[in-house]
């Protein structure tokens, strides 16, 4: 059964050129690892106007519960300067003990062990006593909206249910047994404009300087801090990302300055709550005549970026004990239980089941070189073997 080989199955995905929104073939070569074991493998075509199609895959092995998922993405980031490829990015050469490509560990490695432990816990002892479920993306490093979200609807509205899932992401910071991810900070974004007078730049008088406007207001989200951070999650944090005025010449006071924001978010908050927050810094920042002494209030108004990231944490018991002492097994390693780092689709999945994350050393991903250690294949693959036995003994009894 050659699906049982990490290795092969990582070279087979890198040589799929699936950078978003490409299928790259991709998801044809992992319906060719699946449908051999035994898994009923649907493709999933989601479409919406303005962006592009996406290919997804949904596979499932087994008829009845308990019901566990994986879930991850085939897709990949660009190469970059492919010249600066020391092998090249979808060739899937090995040197020195390192598997060189794009996807390496975010996250056609995770995809390939977890393949591959499947195929081995088959072989060792048949199906497994319940369902095994793969939903893999092509559209996470993307703009997410035809993927994750979309796949999930489709199978709901086909009678699937889950009782837990692992997403496969690079979740290690240094070595393979490093952490876990039990939950993600939220994610809101906006952007304030604020709105001046044009004028000459001699003759401030005459004017209205946005620039003094949109400084006190992006002072005002920065400090003070949103929270001190809580028992599960690091402290709230917002940056200034963009700050825009667009005006070419010197002399000139521009008519208008904007700037753009992202805020991660703790379990202090909500999008609903933050909001008010942030307009309520914003409204008392506006007043606020030490830049601007003499002048009304400034005139700004903001507009949210579209889905919003819901904070998360994960508390199932049986979940997180089968992983973490599959790790601490295998890799000799306590895992830390983290809610650190960016978003995930792991915001999306957790609205239908628990969810935690783990999967190879992160610190090449989207980088130039991205590898993995073919030993940490080895052990990732015997890892994610370990958890489906023990999670299938700790959800049937």
């Amino acid at each position: 059964m050659t699906a049982t080989d990490p290795v092969a199955n990582l070279q087979t995905l890198i040589r799929c050129p699936s950078v978003t929104p490409a299928e790259g073939g991709a998801l044809t070569a992992l319906d060719a690892m699946l449908t051999p074991l035994g898994f009923t493998v649907d493709k999933v075509t989601a479409r919406e106007e303005g962006t592009a199609d996406i290919e997804n895959l949904y596979a499932r092995l087994g008829h009845d519960g308990p019901h566990l998922m994986f879930a991850g993405h085939t897709d990949v980031v660009p190469v970059g300067d492919e010249a600066a490829w020391t092998h090249p990015p979808f060739a899937a050469e090995i040197a020195k003990g390192e598997l060189f490509g794009r996807g390496a560990v975010d996250m056609k490695g995770g995809i390939a062990c977890f393949v591959a432990a499947v195929a081995r816990h088959i072989e060792k002892n048949g199906p497994p006593a319940g369902s095994i479920s793969l939903l893999i993306t092509g559209d996470e490093e993307g703009p997410a909206i035809n993927g994750t979200v979309k796949l999930l609807q489709w199978a709901t509205e086909r009678g699937e249910r889950w009782d837990a899932c692992l997403v496969g992401e690079p979740t290690n910071p240094d070595r393979l047994g490093d952490m876990i991810k039990i939950g993600r900070r939220g994610s809101l974004s906006g952007r304030i404009t604020v709105h001046g007078v044009q004028g000459h730049a001699a003759y401030p008088h005459l004017a209205d300087n946005p620039v003094r406007g949109i400084v006190q207001l992006t002072q005002a989200l920065m400090d003070p801090p949103f929270d001190g951070g809580t028992d599960d999650f690091q402290p709230s944090n917002l940056e200034v990302t963009t700050v825009d005025v667009g005006n070419p010449a010197t002399n000139v006071i521009p008519a208008k300055a904007s700037a753009s924001f992202n805020i991660r978010f703790n379990d202090s908050w909500t999008v609903d709550t933050l909001r008010v927050e942030i307009l309520r810094r914003l409204d008392a920042a506006a007043g606020n005549g030490r830049l601007r002494p003499g002048r009304e209030p400034v005139k700004y108004d903001i507009v949210w970026a579209d889905r919003p990231s819901h904070v998360f944490l994960t508390r199932n018991n049986a979940l997180i004990a089968s992983l973490s002492s599959a790790v601490e097994t295998v890799a000799g390693r306590s895992p830390a239980l983290s809610t650190t780092g960016g978003t995930s689709d792991a915001r999306f999945i957790k609205d239908y089941c628990p969810v935690v994350e783990f999967g190879l050393v992160g610190q090449t991903m989207h980088m130039v070189d991205e590898r993995v250690a073919v030993a940490d294949l080895e052990t990732l693959t015997a890892i994610y073997e370990t958890f489906i036995d023990r999670w299938f003994a700790h959800a049937g009894s």
